[in-house]
């Protein structure tokens, strides 16, 4: 049974585009159906974290933004931060899915067990974790999370929050 999920931001909860205003700016789009599905896990008990290579006050004000508890961002290792997450939580590689779509992630899809990758995510993942239908920023990351539910047999409780 999954009970952490790790996300990535960049290629995963967005598009993986960064756009800059003239004033220096950074812009990114995220997707409202998988801020719906996040906040919909976290309210029924499970572990989320965000593990970014990146550092964002965007970022942080969306984690923030959709109750995700564990926040690491400017990280260059990882699975040693899910690790260290995992030991705190007393859950297992096997209790954790993580979602990843460039090599940064390759270390920690392959560690966790049910590694997901978007449509568009490299090549190199491809073999080592579930390819989703959706690519990166167009609600994959709510793709996954409905396949884990279904896996968990609790679709009956995450959908009972909204009918």
């Amino acid at each position: 049974m999954i009970r952490l999920l790790i996300l990535d931001v960049d290629g995963c909860l967005s598009d993986g585009k960064i756009t800059y205003t003239n004033e220096g700016v950074e812009l990114k789009n995220f997707h409202v159906r998988d801020g719906f599905a996040i906040k919909s896990i976290v309210k029924m008990g499970y572990h989320v974290a965000i593990i970014t290579g990146r550092d964002s006050l965007i970022v942080s004000n969306r984690a923030r933004e959709l109750d995700i508890p564990h926040f690491y961002q400017g990280v260059k290792d990882k699975l040693s931060v899910a690790q260290e997450l995992c030991s705190k939580l007393e859950i297992l590689p096997e209790e954790v899915a993580v979602i990843g779509d460039d090599l940064n992630d390759y270390r920690l899809l392959q560690w966790s067990g049910r590694p997901f990758t978007p449509n568009d995510g490299s090549d190199y993942l491809k073999p080592i974790a579930h390819v989703l239908d959706r690519v990166g920023g167009d609600a994959c990351v709510r793709e996954m999370i409905e396949i884990i539910i279904k896996e968990n047999n609790d679709e009956e409780r995450f959908l009972k929050f909204w009918i």
